[in-house]
């Protein structure tokens, strides 16, 4: 999935925002609390239900820019990334982008049917989130 968004917001006031939330789910996850400083190449695990986590691993971080993670079960992995670029000091553009591997046979099978049957609606729910960041501004 991707998705390229022009927004009317700062490109810092975006990346704050996603920073934010990146910090209260390493908190909530793990008890910890961790700086902007210490997010580059940082992992933990998330745990989701009693019998399913994951391994969460912020693969690229570069202050107002960049934004990569991957997310690791024993069935798939999955990485995001953001990249956010300035147009102006009041306007930035967001590329984000979401890729799926899937583990054994059955597994790509059924991630693919699932991937044709939800993929509009995860992209529509993305870009309402974009919106109300943009309007929270």
């Amino acid at each position: 999935m991707e998705i390229v968004k022009k927004l009317n917001i700062p490109a810092e006031f975006f990346f704050d925002k996603v920073v934010d939330s990146v910090i209260f789910d390493i908190r909530k996850a793990t008890g910890k609390s961790v700086t902007r400083k210490q997010l580059r190449n940082y992992e933990y695990v998330k745990q989701f239900s009693k019998d399913s986590r994951a391994r969460i691993k912020i693969e690229k971080f570069v202050e107002n820019q960049s934004y990569h993670f991957r997310t690791s079960t024993t069935r798939n992995s999955y990485v995001v990334q953001y990249e956010v670029r300035p147009i102006d000091e009041k306007s930035c553009e967001v590329h984000y982008s979401e890729t799926m591997e899937s583990f054994g046979f059955i597994q790509k099978a059924n991630d693919f049917l699932l991937g044709i049957a939800l993929g509009f609606f995860k992209k529509r729910q993305f870009k309402k989130m974009l919106t109300m960041i943009e309007e929270s501004y």
